[in-house]
């Protein structure tokens, strides 16, 4: 195509030369071929937009390719636990599991919720809701003084937004979608904050950047029933805090276990016991690199619970969003 277009710009000027030196015969003769070559234009022209158009949509069902840490395996009973500290209380006889004390106390409605919106879609009452809130401030405030600017971010997003993280198309039967607007309820506020940084240039003096937000968070998740999912364990909304950070590409893992520690001391100050799992390659979400879920331990459950995660995307999704940086020499890279 460049050089179909160079050609006709190169004959565009010899014609206007043969005009002016008299000789229009032989310039009505290359007319006719600058007719020609303007078809072969647009014809490639459209070949070419079908090739990246294809090319793109293959792009977006490769996964990430997982660290050289990470260990192999195919599912949750291949995760290696990397990490484990406190200890797990011991319960005395008739100890009841929170759906049963939410309800003696009423301070979280199960059965309200079901008729509101239906399973998965609890509602907090009185104390449990004040409890909510002051957990949503307290992970904000501990967050804000560890450097992480906070944003009010969109509770819906549209799908370029879920393509710049790797949602779509991976996980579009998990997203509550809005078809009339063509709109994605959030199911991680990774999803807003991230593209916040979407076909965007930054300087390298700008970097890191820190950012974190509360939302409430939407997820099908389709089949998820059973006892093994009772009250707060699985839900199809539920509020979560997020911290995003945007990182040199030498920086990225040293930010990474900073995330690791910031969270870790969230952990001791609240006094829960917990381990990290390093998830194997069969586990690992699909624009992760590595990931290490936190898990704390449920006695009345007598199972570990996830309650957290930290990704590294190294250039995955800045590939994808067109995040770019560049240095005070002009010379660009990506972001992590």
């Amino acid at each position: 195509l460049d050089n179909t277009l160079a050609e006709s710009n190169a004959i565009s000027k010899e014609i206007g030369n043969l005009y002016k030196s008299g000789k229009a015969a032989e310039a009505n003769l290359l007319k006719e071929k600058t007719g020609i070559l303007k078809e072969d234009s647009k014809t490639l022209s459209e070949a070419l937009n079908a090739a990246e158009e294809n090319l793109q949509t293959l792009l977006y069902k490769l996964p990430n390719v997982p660290h050289e840490s990470v260990p192999a395996g195919k599912s949750e009973e291949d995760n290696e636990e990397i990490f484990n500290e406190g200890d797990i209380p011991k319960l005395y006889d008739g100890a009841q599991p929170h759906w049963e004390l939410a309800k003696k106390y009423d301070i979280i409605d199960f059965e309200l919720g079901t008729k509101i919106a239906g399973a998965g879609f609890p509602v907090y009452k009185g104390k449990g809701a004040r409890l909510q809130r002051a957990l949503i401030a307290y992970f904000l405030d501990k967050n804000t003084s560890a450097g992480y600017t906070e944003y009010q971010l969109p509770h819906l997003v549209n799908e370029a937004s879920c393509y710049g993280t790797g949602q779509l198309p991976d996980k579009e039967g998990q997203m509550y979608h809005d078809s009339r607007d063509d709109l994605y309820l959030i199911p991680t506020a990774e999803v807003p904050g991230t593209n916040i940084f979407r076909d965007v240039l930054l300087n390298e003096s700008e970097l890191p950047i820190g950012i974190t937000g509360y939302t409430p968070c939407f997820r099908r998740e389709a089949g998820s029933y059973g006892a093994h999912v009772r009250g707060l364990n699985r839900l199809h909304q539920f509020d979560k805090v997020e911290i995003i950070r945007v990182e040199h590409p030498d920086n990225s893992y040293k930010a990474f276990e900073a995330m690791v520690d910031h969270v870790k001391d969230i952990l001791r100050e609240l006094k829960l016991p917990f381990r990290i799992l390093r998830l194997c390659g069969g586990d690992t979400g699909f624009p992760a690199a590595m990931t290490y879920d936190f898990e704390v331990f449920s006695t009345a459950q007598d199972r570990w619970l996830e309650i957290s995660s930290i990704s590294n995307f190294e250039t995955y999704q800045a590939n994808r969003l067109k995040l770019r940086f560049k240095n005070i020499l002009g010379v660009v890279g990506v972001s992590q």
